[in-house]
């Protein structure tokens, strides 16, 4: 049975107990997910938002800043200058000046995403009420693309329900939420930092699925054309990877469909990790496998970052805040 990332990190505790800083710390939910965090010892917390706003919501649940759950108001931060200068070194070639920047840390996502670069967070989880732009944009300006990424792509954990369909095993989606209409190149860098992704957390050999309307040459169209692109990207790039493509999902998911369709591919039927061609298809179908297949969807996780920074539903609860500060702490970690 996969182990979400909860269980996961309970089990691979790392040595240097991971920081995770929270960029909507008078939130409700992010608080209440936070809390549940710390006390089951999965990480240390750093709250951020208005100081008074911070500690109310701390109180509606019982708490208060203590070593392990700390408040930082980025509008009287001692860290604040720090930053600021830190950021006018990164922006100002594009044109921001120390009056920009201060402004830009006092923004919750930005500072966050500072604690981390400067080291005093190992990883930063936002989303809850910030958009995914928000999000996504002071990760990059600030922490920065890993060096052998090219691009920062997303993506779901998806766990199967304990009453579950024999065959029904937890997967990997991607890209659900952030590249639009990858191209064929693109495709073949997200299906490689997805393979790193299942197999840090799902803790599984990756089995990947370039997914299409079209299974072998079945329909002719570009949009094929594409994914039949990149499946051949992919084996070039990385041919120690098992990848089969252009597939549908039938054919990727269902062991009798994956034989009569792709006779002795050792990834259809078998696939763990499905990468969508674009995101309107990944988008769709995370929800309808969450929605009708009763999946719990973890994500959008972020992926091709120097260091760990994630992304929030704007509907997520308290638990989905617990699980992605698991996640987080794992990639930090190296899980």
């Amino acid at each position: 049975m996969t182990l979400t990332p909860i269980e996961l990190l309970r089990k691979n505790a790392p040595a240097i107990r991971p920081v995770i800083s929270l960029s909507e710390g008078s939130d409700p939910r992010v608080v209440a997910g936070a809390l549940a965090a710390h006390k089951v010892d999965l990480a240390d917390i750093i709250l951020i938002g208005p100081q008074a706003d911070v500690e109310a919501a701390l109180s509606n649940h019982g708490a208060a800043p203590s070593k392990g759950v700390a408040v930082h108001d980025p509008a009287t931060s001692d860290l604040t200058e720090e930053f600021a200068q830190t950021f006018f070194e990164l922006r100002q070639h594009k044109g921001v000046d120390q009056d920009k920047a201060r402004a830009a840390v006092e923004t919750p996502p930005v500072y966050a995403a500072m604690l981390v670069r400067s080291g005093r967070a190992t990883g930063t989880v936002g989303g809850a009420v910030y958009t995914t732009g928000d999000i996504v944009r002071a990760a990059i300006q600030v922490i920065g693309m890993a060096p052998d990424a090219g691009m920062v792509s997303s993506f779901f954990l998806m766990y199967p329900p304990e009453n579950a369909q024999p065959g029904a095993r937890a997967m990997l989606y991607s890209d659900c939420g952030l590249v639009i209409n990858p191209t064929a190149t693109e495709l073949s860098k997200i299906a490689i930092a997805s393979a790193a992704s299942a197999r840090a957390l799902l803790q599984v050999d990756p089995k990947i699925a370039m997914l299409s309307f079209s299974t072998k040459g079945s329909a002719k169209h570009p949009d094929v054309d594409k994914v039949i692109e990149a499946t051949e990207a992919l084996r070039q790039g990385a041919p120690e990877l098992q990848v089969d493509g252009e597939l549908q999902f039938d054919a990727a998911f269902v062991p009798s469909v994956g034989d009569r369709k792709s006779p002795g591919s050792s990834v259809a039927g078998q696939a763990n990790v499905m990468i969508f061609p674009n995101l309107d298809a990944g988008n769709i179908g995370y929800k309808i496998t969450q929605r009708l297949g009763g999946y719990s969807a973890i994500g959008p996780v972020l992926q091709g970052l120097a260091q760990p920074a994630n992304d929030l539903s704007r509907g997520c609860s308290a638990e989905d805040v617990t699980q992605m500060i698991a996640v987080t702490a794992l990639q930090a970690n190296g899980t």
